[in-house]
């Protein structure tokens, strides 16, 4: 039986490659928040994202919805941990999805970091429930991805009506 994912006798690494890429390249591994410094991680790759038109930026967000649930799950039996809060690569997922067609601005930047941060951290329904029933790999991958649609829907919300405005 795994431990609760608030089991914090139990540390990520980067020493194997599955704790490596489930903690986002080791931001997963700071002692405190981190979900915050893997989504800070995910900027400059996002960046890089940025430029893609959007088939290739959905395909590449699915190709690393897929490998996060995959090293996500092995990184837990490893850990012995299901969820554990060093495994970041759910963060980087959600970021990309708030981040959708979003144009390359620091200012954007800032405004999707702290939407997906505020869906990530409070978890309201129904991130909540999925967070609570769906487990495994594709439990820790997917409340980060509807955390990451609602953030998403709000983040282009406020550009759309900042833009009305302007």
């Amino acid at each position: 039986m795994m431990k609760d994912k608030h089991d914090h006798n139990v540390k990520i690494t980067i020493k194997t490659p599955m704790q490596f890429f489930a903690s986002g390249f080791g931001s997963g591994c700071a002692p405190v928040a981190p979900g915050t410094f893997g989504t800070v991680a995910s900027i400059p790759v996002w960046m890089l994202l940025s430029f893609l038109s959007p088939i290739p930026y959905i395909i590449v967000v699915i190709a690393t919805f897929l490998l996060g649930w995959y090293v996500s799950e092995k990184a837990s039996q490893e850990l012995g941990v299901h969820d554990h809060g060093g495994i970041v690569i759910d963060e980087f997922v959600g970021f990309f999805i708030t981040m959708f067609l979003v144009p390359l601005s620091w200012v954007n930047i800032l405004l999707g970091f702290i939407l997906f941060r505020i869906f990530d951290v409070i978890k309201p329904w129904p991130i909540k429930t999925i967070d609570r029933k769906v487990k495994g790999g594709f439990g820790i991958m997917i409340d980060d991805v509807f955390a990451g649609i609602m953030a998403l829907i709000c983040l282009h919300v406020v550009l759309w009506g900042f833009n009305y405005l302007v």
